[in-house]
């Protein structure tokens, strides 16, 4: 018996010495699998083994929160501490809170939730300027003109209201009602609105200059805008199209992947638009895929010291390829790739990832080696040495010299595109008090007024350019523009001739506008835009 119970004791301790290595295997397995889950919860950088290790900088925050002598927001803090680390890097990687981050990515997404309505405030009260043809205002009845007095049961009028403050009363979740107390004709009315989906459009105009000759603005690059360029220029072909400008001044870019869709409708085969690469990011090309609708055609692209990133792509591509004459001024000069990262408390960071490069290799990038600062003052650093009035001035033109892929011409990196034809900047509006007549919204309130006490007589035009080659009261416009000037302490009469006829033009635009909307106003300014008119003398050579 005795014999029998030590054999079977040996016997469980042999099973026991074959099985407890594989015991402690999986026990360890397991804890190695639970300890990297838990590594990929935190997004810690270092290795899973010290999970629980914390850096110089929780420990500070923790400390301040512990011990300081009064009490602090750590959130504030942490905000701080994000945009600190974010400065340090390149001057376009930055840092969204959370309460910035819906409306920021509303601009990139190409819509918002709200009403349709475009409005100022004038004299403490909000005041419609423009209702979206089909909206909810429109089908609400609101009307150009009316005073908006509340919202819901909030009174609006005051001099405390602001832009910012009526936009959150008036957006709201889609398909829920709003109910705003209106002043029309000097009578109070309550007007019922159902919220919907506003797009923010990145088209600012498509009209035709001339028979054969087409005109179409972009002022970004958002979700919508390929598709919205589409639309355009295929209403172009329609009347005509032969020749087209394509107006990019101003446009500080935005999504790369619209840039390359447009660039893909100008140019055929497989020809390379872009490449994009960085350090962390492999080398990444974007070529044209599909025969375009407009690949043969005579094309000019405008542009400024405004125009960046999606811009400079856009047109770098059309340079390098010889597909079209770039005209105006050099661009911005960014030529870095963001990709946004969202963080777990709603905020995001908007991190540079890569560089993108032109066919022909060119980085746009201009240096940011001297700081933010210094980075974000270089339009102005432009214009004092002359750069923006005279092509001579152009320092561009000493960095790394690149030819074109067709014409061979040559082409500069390391600093913006540089324009195949110069066009120096308007000095029209640089005097002191011409200046201040736009910056103390003094001209946009006499517009506005001037336009609903003369709105009759705007019916008998048929188009914004009929209007701006007839309209014969500019002179009494202008007369009376002096005096309401002058309750703002702004003197119009020692003015120069040049200042003076280009607010007239100015206020042309301006009275188009309300009536034919963005593209009344540019097919009216362009009438005596200069590199507008040398983009037609390019074209008609």
């Amino acid at each position: 018996m005795q014999s029998n119970y030590k054999e079977s004791k040996e016997m469980n301790n042999k099973k026991l010495q074959v099985w407890l290595p594989l015991v402690f295997s999986i026990v360890m397995i397991a804890g190695m699998f639970f300890g990297f889950n838990l590594h990929k919860q935190t997004g810690s950088t270092k290795g899973f083994f010290a999970v629980n290790k914390r850096n110089s900088l929780e420990e500070a925050l923790e400390l301040i929160k512990l011990r300081y002598v009064d009490s602090v927001h750590i959130d504030t803090l942490e905000e701080g501490a994000i945009q600190q680390v974010m400065n340090g890097l390149d001057p376009h990687s930055l840092y969204i809170p959370a309460s910035s981050l819906k409306e920021v990515n509303e601009d990139i997404e190409g819509n918002f939730e709200g009403i349709g309505v475009e409005f100022n405030i004038f004299y403490d009260t909000v005041h419609v300027l423009y209702v979206l043809p089909g909206g909810p205002s429109d089908k609400g009845g609101l009307q150009v003109a009316d005073r908006i007095l509340k919202v819901d049961d909030q009174v609006i009028v005051g001099k405390k209201i602001t832009t910012e403050g009526v936009k959150k009363l008036v957006r709201g979740p889609l398909n829920s009602q709003v109910n705003l107390t209106v002043l029309r004709n000097n009578h109070p009315l309550t007007i019922s609105i159902i919220r919907g989906r506003i797009p923010v459009p990145s088209l600012d105009a498509a009209y035709m200059v001339d028979k054969i000759t087409g005109y179409i603005k972009l002022n970004k690059f958002s979700e919508n805008t390929y598709d919205e360029f589409m639309e355009g220029i295929q209403k172009l072909e329609k009347q005509g199209l032969k020749k087209l400008i394509l107006d990019l001044r101003g446009n500080g870019g935005g999504l790369m992947d619209q840039a390359v869709q447009i660039a893909d409708e100008f140019l055929d085969d497989n020809k390379l638009i872009v490449y994009t690469e960085g350090i962390n990011a492999p080398k990444e090309e974007y070529t044209a895929k599909r025969p375009g609708i407009f690949e043969t055609g005579k094309l000019v692209v405008l542009v400024d010291e405004l125009s960046a990133s999606a811009s400079e792509i856009l047109s770098g591509a059309l340079q390098d390829w010889d597909r079209a004459t770039i005209v105006g001024r050099r661009t911005f000069g960014k030529g870095l790739v963001q990709k946004q990262y969202e963080l777990s408390d709603g905020s995001a960071i908007r991190l540079t990832v890569a560089r993108y490069y032109t066919p022909v290799g060119r980085s746009i990038q201009r240096s940011y080696e001297k700081g933010k600062k210094e980075y974000m003052e270089d339009i102005w650093q432009r214009y004092k040495n002359g750069e923006l009035l005279y092509a001579d001035s152009n320092k561009i033109n000493k960095g790394q010299v690149y030819k074109t892929l067709v014409e061979k011409r040559p082409v500069y990196g390391g600093g913006g595109i540089m324009p195949d034809v110069f066009v120096p900047i308007d000095t029209n509006d640089i005097q002191k008090n011409v200046t201040q007549l736009y910056l103390e919204t003094t001209f946009n309130n006499f517009v506005y007024n001037y336009y609903v006490s003369n709105n009759s007589q705007f019916n008998q035009y048929k188009s914004a350019v009929d209007f701006a080659e007839r309209f014969p009261g500019i002179d009494n416009a202008w007369n009376q523009l002096e005096n309401y000037a002058l309750k703002d302490s702004i003197y119009l009469k020692n003015i120069s001739a040049k200042d003076k006829q280009g607010i007239k033009e100015r206020l042309k635009a301006y009275l188009a506008r309300y009536k034919w909307r963005t593209e009344g106003f540019y097919e009216v300014i362009n009438l005596k835009d200069d590199a507008v008119k040398k983009a037609i003398e390019v074209l008609n050579k």
